[in-house]
Formats: C-alpha cells, structure tokens, sequence
C-alpha cells in the first residue's frame, strides 16, 4: 500500500528549477531513501511535504489525500514528522521539555484547563510527562532527561531529535541526513534504531541520507536525483551500478573509468 505519493511535483525559486516534475512512491512500512548530489533538491522536496514550500505543479498524497500547499501546522496532525539536516533543538531547554513539545498536536487541555488545573489538565500533564520519559529511553536517552538539550553530545542531541519527531505518533518519518556528522559507533546505533522504528512501530521512512554505508544498508528502495530530476530509482543494488548515478556523484570521466575497468 502506498502511504506517500508525489506526482508531478515542481518546486522552483525565481528561475532554478530545484524540484522538477518527480513522480515518487513510498510503501507502508518501507524504509525509503532519496539520494543525489548536494544541491540536487531532496532537502526541497522534504520541505514540500511537510508544508514549508508550496509546490508550483504536481500532488503530493498521504494515502490518498492531497496535502501540497497545507500548512505545517494542519499536515503533522495528519501523521507526518521529520528531522532537520541542521540539527534544531530548543537547545535551552530539556531533554524531556523537547519531548513535551513534540506532542503538542496530541494535546487537547486549553487556557482556562491550565489555569484553573482541570482533571483535563492533570490527566495530559501525567500521561504526556510518562510517554516522553518512554521515548527518552526508545532512543537510547534514558536518564538525560533533565539536561539541557545543548549540553548533550553530538550523537544524543541527534537522537533526542529523533525522539521529539515521534513524540507526535508519525505513520510517516522524514530523516535529514541522520547519520551526518557522526563517528561508525553511532552511526551504527541510528542505524539500529531506524530499522526498529519500521520493525517495532511500523513507521515509514523516508530517508535523506549522503553515508552510502547507511543507504545501501537498510533502504529497500532507492531514489536519486540530480540538479531536481529523479535519474535513477530501484533497490540499492540496481541503483549503484547505474551509470547516471556514477556519473552524478563522480563526474562522466570517472564514469567511463570504471566501466572500462569493468570490462577489462
């Protein structure tokens, strides 16, 4: 069953095409991995599911429904979180506080509920405090909740991202670039932990990702564009020995290279 659909979508700025009429499928429950050269639009496209760009042409469908032009606000309810390649943390505040924000689309207590310490109120405050302190420990982060969110190491602060992005009970998850920046051993631990939010949680993943270790490690599909263009598309095997993949990523010479290397 296809839980995302992007069909036709276009998103320029002035006259740079950066997304250019992409067609992309990601099944339920798959982990999914959009690829390509740095500048080659992915983080664009993140940006036109999650409501932060209109797109100018073209659908984009969450098990049917369109979402292209609604708000962020209005498409998180809906079942879609992410991550950011730049890591963005309310970086003074908690571990846990994080969290907390991260569910606000769940919560349903109001004004006068907090100020006049409602049941409501109570009730939300107890339960939202308790899942946030499970998806401390989901992520690995167990016992840091009270730190601030600045003072974690590099790893933790990507996880706690990670977990702020669940706090809201995503179908679907966009993870941008998770892995950057981190050394084997954690790159190895968010590795783990990707394959068990599609295995424990059933989450989707959508995956941008520059590590082909990871890529080629727990994707099932691969999509890779180039200057906005989808120019390859297939299981990570098919992918990597595509010519205009080789060609995007090491230039046509290098290209040529290997395939008469190959051949010899």
């Amino acid at each position: 069953m296809t839980l995302l659909a992007a069909k036709g979508v276009t998103k320029s700025f002035g006259g740079l095409v950066a997304v250019s009429k992409l067609d992309l499928a990601v099944e339920e429950r798959s982990i999914t991995s959009i690829i390509g050269p740095n500048g080659a639009g992915k983080t664009t496209f993140f940006n036109c599911v999650t409501g932060y760009f209109k797109p100018e042409e073209g659908e984009i469908l969450l098990q049917g429904r369109p979402i292209q032009g609604m708000s962020p606000d209005r498409i998180t309810p809906l079942g879609i979180s992410r991550t950011y390649q730049n890591i963005r943390l309310f970086a003074n505040m908690t571990a846990i506080e994080n969290i907390l924000v991260g569910q606000h689309t769940r919560l349903h207590a109001n004004v006068p509920d907090v100020l006049l310490h409602t049941p409501r109120f109570f009730r939300e405050e107890t339960e939202s405090k308790a899942e946030a302190n499970r998806l401390l420990r989901y992520v690995g982060l167990e016992g840091h909740g009270d730190l601030l969110a600045r003072n974690l190491p590099y790893g933790d602060q990507r996880r706690l991202e990670i977990g702020r992005a669940l706090a809201s009970h995503p179908s679907l998850l966009l993870l941008d670039e998770p892995t950057a920046g981190m050394n084997p051993r954690e790159t190895a631990e968010t590795m783990a932990l990707i394959q068990r939010l599609r295995g424990e949680m059933g989450i989707t993943i959508l995956l941008i990702e520059h590590d082909m270790r990871v890529v080629m490690g727990i994707s099932e599909r691969v999509t890779v564009l180039d200057h906005g263009v989808k120019i390859s598309e297939g299981t990570p095997e098919e992918v990597q020995r595509d010519r205009r993949v080789i060609e995007a990523y090491l230039g046509r010479g290098a290209a040529s290279g290997l395939a008469a290397a190959a051949e010899a």
